[in-house]
């Protein structure tokens, strides 16, 4: 394996490498190319945000992360339609992180559910085809961080021209790398395929209702921070209802553990280094290879910011509080959800008989 193809590998892939590997000089080798690997992404990151942060001011730093995350995806995945339409399918997915968080803030809760739902699953429905590549978790994440963080008048006129410009750059990547790929589907094949008889199709329903209302519910209690609520339920709400139940207990355990290791950083480091806690849990994030351990260092970014707004007291309450809702709120509308369709489907067939 080449030095290019070993900076590929995932996490898990290169502890695997490792792993495996029993003579001393190449398991050394592999040590220092996973560490190089870890490092080089985090001073990407860390340039890619920080560049995104000094040209659109600060407060649209998220611009960055989510272009980033769009082009870590589209480098290697595709939409599963011809590459052309591919391109068209990120100018609407751009378009919607565009209008969809900053609308839905504008109105009132019940409207906002309303816009979530749509511009929710039109995500779903455009990214994710291809249920294994996991597209749907970078831009449903995208548009969940910008609802979140959101702006008014310059500063969104300033997130518009930055995501218009990312939208550029990960057409110009998804090209080049795409376009031998030998897709007959067209972007119409989309749509024509989805079919409530779909498991796939329910899911994207299933998943948009639970994230929209989750949210929903956060916001009619007066609390900030609904998106933590929607990530929970998004990271939670897998395809199959089994996997959602062995995901919901380590979604809000590991956040428990996240919370309480930021806690002692916060205690033991200097106030020089808090804002660099977040940046301590992205390296974190590159040396895990589980969901939990991911979950832990993910926990540091959200509340070095939440807690520079809230106090640290309040912040770690919601951030524990918001997780452990989602995890569960999900788990049971994935219940009822399917007893629903159980009971619908055996009502079909019996009339049908």
């Amino acid at each position: 394996m080449t030095f290019y193809q070993e900076l590929q590998l995932s996490s898990a892939g290169s502890k695997q490498l490792i792993h495996k590997t029993t003579t001393p000089k190449e398991k050394r080798r592999h040590i220092l190319i996973y560490n190089f690997k870890v490092y080089l992404v985090m001073a990407f990151c860390v340039a890619v945000v920080s560049l995104f942060s000094k040209f659109l001011e600060p407060e649209n730093s998220v611009v960055g992360v989510t272009v980033l995350l769009a082009i870590l995806v589209l480098r290697q995945a595709d939409f599963g339609i011809r590459t052309t339409h591919g391109l068209g399918v990120i100018v609407l997915l751009f378009a919607i992180l565009m209008t969809g968080p900053r609308l839905a803030n504008m109105l009132p809760p019940l409207a906002g559910f309303l816009v979530h739902l749509v511009c929710i699953l039109l995500l779903m429905i455009f990214g994710c085809h291809n249920v294994i590549m996991y597209n749907h978790s970078t831009f449903v994440l995208g548009y969940l961080l910008l609802t979140g963080y959101d702006v008014q008048g310059h500063a969104y006129l300033l997130r518009v021209i930055g995501l218009f410009v990312g939208m550029l750059l990960c057409m110009g990547i998804f090209y080049k790398n795409q376009k031998n790929r030998p897709y007959r589907r067209t972007f119409s094949d989309l749509f024509r395929e989805f079919d409530l008889h779909s498991a796939r199709s329910r899911w994207y329903l299933k998943l948009t209702f639970i994230v929209s209302s989750a949210m929903l519910f956060i916001n009619l209690a007066g609390l900030p921070r609904a998106m933590w609520a929607g990530i929970a339920c998004m990271s939670v709400c897998l395809p199959f209802t089994k996997d959602c139940e062995q995901r919901a207990v380590p979604r809000g355990l590991y956040n428990i553990i996240g919370c309480a290791v930021f806690l002692v950083l916060y205690f033991l480091l200097p106030e020089s280094m808090y804002p660099y806690i977040g940046m301590i849990g992205g390296i974190g994030v590159g040396y895990s290879a589980s969901y939990p351990w991911q979950t832990v260092f993910n926990t540091f970014g959200a509340l070095s910011i939440a807690t520079t707004l809230f106090g640290l007291p309040y912040a770690l309450v919601l951030r524990i509080g918001t997780n452990i809702f989602g995890a569960a709120y999900t788990v049971l509308c994935n219940r009822l959800w399917d007893k629903i369709h159980v009971n619908v489907t055996e009502r079909v067939s019996f009339k049908q008989r």
